[in-house]
Protein backbone atom coordinates (compact mmCIF):
# COMPACT_ATOMS: atom_id res chain seq x y z
CA UNK A 1 0.00 0.00 0.00
CA UNK A 2 2.81 2.39 1.05
CA UNK A 3 4.67 1.79 -2.47
CA UNK A 4 1.38 2.46 -4.27
CA UNK A 5 1.41 5.84 -2.43
CA UNK A 6 5.35 7.06 -3.17
CA UNK A 7 3.85 5.14 -6.86
CA UNK A 8 1.05 7.70 -7.20
CA UNK A 9 3.16 10.87 -5.98
CA UNK A 10 5.98 10.34 -7.92
CA UNK A 11 3.41 10.51 -10.96
CA UNK A 12 1.78 13.46 -9.48
CA UNK A 13 5.01 15.31 -8.62
CA UNK A 14 6.13 14.64 -12.97
CA UNK A 15 2.56 15.73 -14.21
CA UNK A 16 2.94 18.72 -11.74
CA UNK A 17 6.34 19.55 -13.51
CA UNK A 18 5.52 18.69 -16.80
CA UNK A 19 2.75 21.76 -16.57
CA UNK A 20 4.69 23.99 -14.91
CA UNK A 21 7.30 23.55 -17.94
CA UNK A 22 4.56 23.72 -20.27
CA UNK A 23 2.97 26.58 -19.12
CA UNK A 24 6.63 28.49 -19.38
CA UNK A 25 6.69 27.40 -23.22
CA UNK A 26 3.59 27.58 -25.52
CA UNK A 27 4.38 25.07 -28.07
CA UNK A 28 4.55 22.36 -24.81
CA UNK A 29 1.43 24.01 -23.50
CA UNK A 30 -0.91 23.70 -26.65
CA UNK A 31 0.41 19.87 -27.00
CA UNK A 32 -0.20 19.59 -23.15
CA UNK A 33 -3.61 20.37 -23.99
CA UNK A 34 -4.03 18.83 -27.25
CA UNK A 35 -5.09 22.46 -28.92
CA UNK A 36 -7.39 21.37 -31.79
CA UNK A 37 -6.70 18.00 -31.76
CA UNK A 38 -9.78 16.67 -31.08
CA UNK A 39 -11.99 18.76 -33.62
CA UNK A 40 -12.59 15.53 -35.61
CA UNK A 41 -11.30 11.97 -33.42
CA UNK A 42 -14.81 12.10 -32.58
CA UNK A 43 -16.05 11.35 -35.99
CA UNK A 44 -13.00 9.38 -36.62
CA UNK A 45 -12.93 7.00 -33.87
CA UNK A 46 -17.00 6.71 -34.02
CA UNK A 47 -16.66 6.43 -37.79
CA UNK A 48 -14.18 3.19 -37.65
CA UNK A 49 -15.72 1.52 -34.82
CA UNK A 50 -19.19 1.50 -36.43
CA UNK A 51 -17.43 0.60 -39.47
CA UNK A 52 -15.41 -2.29 -38.55
CA UNK A 53 -18.28 -3.73 -36.31
CA UNK A 54 -21.11 -3.72 -38.38
CA UNK A 55 -19.40 -5.06 -41.39
CA UNK A 56 -17.66 -7.52 -38.80
CA UNK A 57 -21.01 -8.34 -37.83
CA UNK A 58 -22.20 -9.36 -41.74
CA UNK A 59 -19.24 -11.48 -42.20
CA UNK A 60 -19.64 -13.49 -38.69
CA UNK A 61 -23.69 -13.70 -39.43
CA UNK A 62 -22.87 -15.50 -42.57
CA UNK A 63 -20.45 -17.50 -41.22
CA UNK A 64 -22.86 -18.98 -38.56
CA UNK A 65 -25.38 -19.24 -40.81
CA UNK A 66 -22.96 -21.32 -43.48
CA UNK A 67 -23.94 -19.35 -46.35
CA UNK A 68 -21.80 -18.75 -49.68
CA UNK A 69 -18.79 -16.14 -49.16
CA UNK A 70 -20.13 -14.18 -52.30
CA UNK A 71 -22.79 -12.96 -49.84
CA UNK A 72 -20.26 -11.74 -47.51
CA UNK A 73 -19.45 -9.28 -50.22
CA UNK A 74 -22.10 -8.61 -51.65
CA UNK A 75 -23.82 -7.69 -48.06
CA UNK A 76 -20.40 -6.45 -46.63
CA UNK A 77 -19.79 -3.86 -49.58
CA UNK A 78 -23.76 -2.76 -49.34
CA UNK A 79 -23.41 -2.32 -45.94
CA UNK A 80 -20.29 -0.30 -46.15
CA UNK A 81 -21.18 2.05 -48.53
CA UNK A 82 -25.17 2.18 -47.69
CA UNK A 83 -24.02 2.67 -43.90
CA UNK A 84 -21.20 4.31 -44.36
CA UNK A 85 -22.99 7.35 -46.14
CA UNK A 86 -25.66 7.11 -44.10
CA UNK A 87 -23.77 7.77 -41.01
CA UNK A 88 -21.86 10.91 -42.73
CA UNK A 89 -25.20 12.36 -44.01
CA UNK A 90 -26.14 12.15 -40.23
CA UNK A 91 -22.85 13.65 -38.91
CA UNK A 92 -23.24 16.42 -41.27
CA UNK A 93 -26.76 17.13 -40.42
CA UNK A 94 -26.25 17.11 -36.67
CA UNK A 95 -22.64 19.59 -36.79
CA UNK A 96 -24.94 21.57 -39.38
CA UNK A 97 -27.68 21.58 -36.82
CA UNK A 98 -25.80 22.12 -33.76
CA UNK A 99 -23.98 25.12 -36.01
CA UNK A 100 -26.32 27.12 -36.90
CA UNK A 101 -28.18 26.55 -33.23
CA UNK A 102 -25.17 28.03 -32.09
CA UNK A 103 -24.96 30.98 -34.62
CA UNK A 104 -28.56 31.95 -34.17
CA UNK A 105 -28.13 32.45 -30.16
CA UNK A 106 -24.54 34.41 -30.81
CA UNK A 107 -26.77 36.88 -33.32
CA UNK A 108 -29.20 37.01 -30.47
CA UNK A 109 -26.64 37.87 -27.93
CA UNK A 110 -25.00 40.46 -30.47
CA UNK A 111 -28.58 42.46 -31.13
CA UNK A 112 -28.95 42.71 -27.18
CA UNK A 113 -25.63 44.15 -26.70
CA UNK A 114 -25.91 46.40 -29.31
CA UNK A 115 -29.61 47.57 -27.96
CA UNK A 116 -29.88 46.67 -24.80
CA UNK A 117 -26.74 47.61 -22.97
CA UNK A 118 -27.90 48.18 -20.01
CA UNK A 119 -29.69 44.64 -19.29
CA UNK A 120 -26.69 43.12 -20.86
CA UNK A 121 -24.37 44.80 -18.26
CA UNK A 122 -26.79 44.05 -15.64
CA UNK A 123 -26.41 40.19 -16.33
CA UNK A 124 -22.25 40.29 -16.67
CA UNK A 125 -22.47 42.16 -13.25
CA UNK A 126 -24.75 39.37 -11.73
CA UNK A 127 -22.28 36.77 -13.35
CA UNK A 128 -18.86 37.79 -11.75
CA UNK A 129 -20.93 39.30 -8.20
CA UNK A 130 -21.58 35.27 -8.52
CA UNK A 131 -17.96 34.24 -9.01
CA UNK A 132 -16.89 36.27 -5.83
CA UNK A 133 -15.77 39.96 -7.50
CA UNK A 134 -16.92 42.63 -5.33
CA UNK A 135 -16.51 46.49 -5.27
CA UNK A 136 -14.07 47.68 -7.67
CA UNK A 137 -12.55 44.58 -8.74
CA UNK A 138 -16.25 43.75 -10.45
CA UNK A 139 -16.67 47.31 -11.74
CA UNK A 140 -13.36 46.86 -13.10
CA UNK A 141 -14.28 43.20 -14.04
CA UNK A 142 -17.22 44.67 -15.76
CA UNK A 143 -15.75 47.92 -17.49
CA UNK A 144 -12.75 45.49 -19.10
CA UNK A 145 -15.50 43.16 -20.57
CA UNK A 146 -18.41 45.46 -21.67
CA UNK A 147 -15.90 47.26 -23.42
CA UNK A 148 -15.31 44.85 -26.33
CA UNK A 149 -18.62 44.01 -27.66
CA UNK A 150 -17.04 40.88 -29.35
CA UNK A 151 -15.49 39.87 -25.79
CA UNK A 152 -18.94 40.67 -24.44
CA UNK A 153 -21.13 38.32 -26.91
CA UNK A 154 -18.30 35.65 -25.93
CA UNK A 155 -18.63 35.62 -22.24
CA UNK A 156 -22.54 36.00 -22.06
CA UNK A 157 -22.21 32.78 -24.52
CA UNK A 158 -20.55 31.30 -22.29
CA UNK A 159 -21.59 32.29 -19.26
CA UNK A 160 -25.15 32.55 -19.60
CA UNK A 161 -25.78 30.18 -22.36
CA UNK A 162 -23.12 27.61 -22.08
CA UNK A 163 -22.25 27.93 -25.20
CA UNK A 164 -18.40 27.99 -27.22
CA UNK A 165 -19.09 30.98 -29.62
CA UNK A 166 -17.98 29.77 -32.97
CA UNK A 167 -15.49 31.23 -35.97
CA UNK A 168 -14.54 30.52 -39.04
CA UNK A 169 -16.22 28.18 -41.42
CA UNK A 170 -18.43 25.28 -40.45
CA UNK A 171 -16.82 21.92 -40.09
CA UNK A 172 -19.92 20.07 -41.04
CA UNK A 173 -18.90 18.48 -44.69
CA UNK A 174 -15.34 17.98 -42.79
CA UNK A 175 -17.14 16.14 -40.05
CA UNK A 176 -18.51 13.59 -42.51
CA UNK A 177 -16.14 13.41 -44.70
CA UNK A 178 -14.16 12.39 -41.81
CA UNK A 179 -16.83 9.79 -40.55
CA UNK A 180 -17.26 8.35 -44.16
CA UNK A 181 -13.80 7.88 -44.56
CA UNK A 182 -12.92 6.40 -41.25
CA UNK A 183 -16.12 3.87 -41.76
CA UNK A 184 -14.89 2.58 -45.05
CA UNK A 185 -11.12 2.00 -44.26
CA UNK A 186 -11.78 0.28 -40.91
CA UNK A 187 -15.10 -1.60 -42.50
CA UNK A 188 -12.95 -3.16 -45.34
CA UNK A 189 -10.90 -4.83 -43.65
CA UNK A 190 -13.40 -7.90 -42.37
CA UNK A 191 -13.83 -8.49 -46.12
CA UNK A 192 -9.95 -8.32 -47.16
CA UNK A 193 -9.65 -12.34 -47.05
CA UNK A 194 -13.08 -12.48 -49.01
CA UNK A 195 -11.70 -10.36 -51.62
CA UNK A 196 -8.62 -12.29 -52.00
CA UNK A 197 -10.31 -15.86 -52.36
CA UNK A 198 -9.99 -17.12 -48.89
CA UNK A 199 -12.81 -19.57 -48.35
CA UNK A 200 -14.53 -21.04 -45.15
CA UNK A 201 -13.26 -21.14 -41.56
CA UNK A 202 -9.95 -20.13 -42.85
CA UNK A 203 -11.41 -16.21 -44.22
CA UNK A 204 -13.46 -16.66 -40.99
CA UNK A 205 -10.28 -16.15 -39.01
CA UNK A 206 -8.27 -13.91 -40.87
CA UNK A 207 -11.48 -11.74 -40.92
CA UNK A 208 -11.30 -12.13 -36.39
CA UNK A 209 -7.88 -11.62 -36.29
CA UNK A 210 -7.80 -8.08 -38.81
CA UNK A 211 -10.97 -7.03 -37.04
CA UNK A 212 -9.70 -7.79 -33.12
CA UNK A 213 -6.32 -5.96 -34.37
CA UNK A 214 -8.37 -3.33 -36.16
CA UNK A 215 -10.53 -2.66 -32.59
CA UNK A 216 -7.44 -2.66 -30.32
CA UNK A 217 -5.50 0.07 -32.22
CA UNK A 218 -8.58 2.26 -33.26
CA UNK A 219 -9.49 2.27 -29.17
CA UNK A 220 -5.97 2.73 -28.16
CA UNK A 221 -5.42 5.76 -30.51
CA UNK A 222 -8.20 7.36 -28.05
CA UNK A 223 -5.52 8.19 -25.94
CA UNK A 224 -3.60 10.21 -28.48
CA UNK A 225 -6.51 12.63 -27.72
CA UNK A 226 -8.32 11.62 -24.27
CA UNK A 227 -5.18 10.41 -22.80
CA UNK A 228 -5.40 7.57 -19.74
CA UNK A 229 -4.16 4.32 -20.30
CA UNK A 230 -3.99 2.68 -23.91
CA UNK A 231 -4.69 -0.34 -23.23
CA UNK A 232 -8.04 -0.02 -21.38
CA UNK A 233 -9.50 2.15 -24.04
CA UNK A 234 -8.40 -0.33 -26.63
CA UNK A 235 -9.65 -3.25 -24.43
CA UNK A 236 -12.83 -1.24 -24.23
CA UNK A 237 -13.13 -1.20 -27.67
CA UNK A 238 -12.58 -4.56 -28.02
CA UNK A 239 -15.03 -5.93 -26.06
CA UNK A 240 -17.66 -3.83 -27.73
CA UNK A 241 -17.27 -5.64 -31.35
CA UNK A 242 -16.73 -9.04 -29.60
CA UNK A 243 -20.33 -8.49 -28.05
CA UNK A 244 -21.79 -7.61 -31.98
CA UNK A 245 -19.85 -10.73 -33.11
CA UNK A 246 -20.77 -13.08 -30.94
CA UNK A 247 -24.62 -11.85 -31.29
CA UNK A 248 -24.60 -11.90 -35.14
CA UNK A 249 -22.97 -15.18 -35.23
CA UNK A 250 -25.56 -16.71 -32.99
CA UNK A 251 -28.16 -15.34 -34.70
CA UNK A 252 -26.94 -16.12 -38.12
CA UNK A 253 -26.44 -19.81 -36.55
CA UNK A 254 -30.13 -20.35 -35.34
CA UNK A 255 -31.43 -18.31 -38.19
CA UNK A 256 -30.02 -21.40 -40.40
CA UNK A 257 -31.20 -23.94 -38.33
CA UNK A 258 -34.74 -22.92 -38.18
CA UNK A 259 -34.94 -22.70 -41.74
CA UNK A 260 -32.96 -26.19 -42.44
Amino acid sequence: MKKYKEDNKKKLDHRILEAKRAHENKTALEHLHVSGGGTYIKDLVYGANDGIITTFAVVSGVAGAGLDPKIVLILGFANLLADGLSMAVGNYLGTRSEEDYIRREQKMEEWEVEYLPKEETAEIRAIYKKKGFEGKELDRAVEIITSDKKRWVDVMMVEELGLIPLEGESHAVKNGIATFIAFACAGVLPLVPYVFGAVGKQAFSIAIIMTAVTQFTVGSARVLITKGKWWRAGLEMLMVGLLAAIVAYGIGALIERIMS
